[in-house]
C-alpha cells in the first residue's frame, strides 16, 4: 500500500528537537550535534492504519526515534514489500514522494536470503509554497542479500524534507547506497546501517548541493557488530551562496566485530562567500584488531584552475558551475527509473537552466517501470 499525507492550513505544528543525533556528542560549542525541526501534525483520529511488521520497529534509523514516531503518526498508511529468497527483483521498489503535496511515506522492505533488489526514493517538488514532506525507509537484508538504494531529493527552496533510512544487514549481506541531495529549503538526511552479520558490507556514496539560503543536515551512522565487516563512506558536495551544511559521520566498531574495517571521507567545495560548513567525522572503537579511518577536505577552486579555465573563455562563475553540472549529471545518469530521473532533471532545470539539464538527458535512457 502506498501512502499520502496532504497538508492543510489547519494543520498544527510540532517541534522535533535534537534529531539527526550522532551516537557520540562532541563539539557542543559549535552546535553541530543535532538539528531541531518544526513539522506539521495532522490529527488522524479514527483512521485505520496499516502498520509494518513488528520486526521493523527494531531497525535503527538515521534521524532517530522522534522522526520515526512522527512519520508513522502522519503517514496515511504504510507499505510493506518482500523480496523472496534467492530471487532477483527486476523492477525497482519505487518510493515516490510529492513534496508539493507534503507527502509523508512509511516503507519497509524485507530482502530475503540470497535475494537481490533495488530501492529508489524519489522526492520531487516544483512549488514555491512552503510544505514539509518525509520518507521513512527501513530495510532488513538477510544472509547473502544484495540491496541497492538510490535516493534523489529534488525539493524546492521553499520546501522542507526529512529523509530517514535504517538498514539491518545479516551475514554476507551487501548494501550499496547512492544519495543525491540536490536542493530544498531545509533538507535533513539520516542514514543508519547495522552490520550485524559476519562479512556484511555497506558502501555509501553521498553527493549534495546546498545554495542560496538553504540548510542541509546529514547524519550517517554505521555500526559494525559482526566480524570482518566492511564500511566505506564517501561524501562530496558543493556549497554556494549563504548555504548552511552540517554533516555527522560515525563509524562505530562495536565489541565483537573483530577484523572489521571502516573508512569515511568527505570533500567539500565552497564557492559561496557566506557559506557555513560543519563537518564532524567520528570513529568509535571498542574492539581490538579493527581499522578505522576518517577525514575531510574543505576548499575552493584553486587560482591555478580558475586561471586555466579563464584562459579558455570561461568566467570564474562558469568555471565553478562546472562542478555543479558534474553533480547533476551523475545524479541523472544513476537514476534507474522515471521518478528519480524526473526529480533530478527538474532540479537541474531550476539550478542550471533547461538547456543544460536536457543536455544531460542525451544518451540516457532510464527504465520507465512503475513501482509494483
Amino acid at each position: 500500500m502506498s501512502t499520502e499525507s496532504i497538508q492543510t492550513p489547519m494543520a498544527d505544528t510540532v517541534t522535533l528537537g535534537r534529531v539527526n543525533q550522532p551516537p557520540a556528542q562532541t563539539w557542543n560549542r559549535l552546535h553541530v550535534n543535532d538539528i531541531t525541526l518544526t513539522v506539521p501534525k495532522i490529527s488522524r483520529k479514527g483512521d485505520v492504519y496499516f502498520a509494518l511488521p513488528q520486526l521493523f520497529s527494531k531497525v535503527e534509523t538515521g534521524m532517530g526515534e522522534k522522526v520515526t514516531a512522527w512519520v508513522t503518526s502522519q503517514a496515511a498508511d504504510a507499505r510493506y514489500v518482500e523480496v523472496p529468497a534467492h530471487t532477483v527483483r527486476e523492477e525497482p521498489v519505487v518510493i515516490a514522494v510529492d513534496a508539493d503535496k507534503g507527502e509523508v511515506v512509511d516503507t519497509g522492505v524485507m530482502v530475503r536470503e540470497g535475494a537481490t533488489a533495488t530501492i529508489v526514493v524519489a522526492v520531487t517538488g516544483t512549488s514555491d509554497k512552503p510544505s514539509t514532506s518525509a520518507s521513512l525507509l527501513r530495510v532488513i537484508a538477510e544472509s547473502g542479500a544484495h540491496v541497492s538504494v538510490i535516493e534523489v531529493i529534488g525539493a524546492t527552496d521553499a520546501q522542507q524534507h526529512l529523509e530517514s533510512v535504517g538498514i539491518h544487514a545479516d551475514d554476507d549481506a551487501r548494501i550499496d547506497v547512492r544519495q543525491y541531495a540536490l536542493g530544498g529549503g531545509t533538507v535533513a538526511v539520516g542514514f543508519a546501517a547495522d552490520l550485524a552479520g559476519r562479512r556484511a558490507r555497506v558502501d555509501l556514496n553521498t553527493r549534495y548541493l546546498a545554495s542560496g539560503h538553504e540548510t542541509l543536515d546529514i547524519n550517517h551512522v554505521v555500526r559494525q557488530r559482526g566480524r570482518d565487516t566492511r564500511a566505506q563512506i564517501s561524501e562530496s558536495g558543493v556549497l554556494d551562496g549563504s548555504a548552511k551544511k552540517s554533516l555527522r559521520a560515525t563509524i562505530d566498531l562495536i565489541h565483537g566485530g573483530r577484523g572489521s574495517k571502516g573508512s569515511e571521507a568527505e570533500t567539500v567545495l565552497v564557492i559561496g562567500d557566506n557559506v557555513v560548513n560543519k563537518t564532524m567525522p567520528v570513529i568509535l572503537c571498542d574492539e581490538d584488531d579493527v581499522a578505522g579511518n576518517h577525514g575531510a577536505t574543505i576548499g575552493s577552486v584553486s587560482p591555478e584552475q580558475i586561471a586555466y579555465l579563464e584562459d579558455r573563455g570561461l568566467s570564474r562563475r562558469e568555471a565553478e558551475q562546472l562542478f555543479v553540472r558534474a553533480l547533476f549529471e551523475d545524479a541523472i545518469i544513476h537514476s534507474p527509473e522515471k521518478r528519480s530521473h524526473e526529480a533530478a532533471v527538474r532540479r537541474a532545470e531550476a539550478v542550471l537552466g533547461a538547456d543544460v539539464a536536457h543536455d544531460f538527458d542525451e544518451g540516457v535512457s532510464p527504465v520507465l517501470d512503475e513501482e509494483a
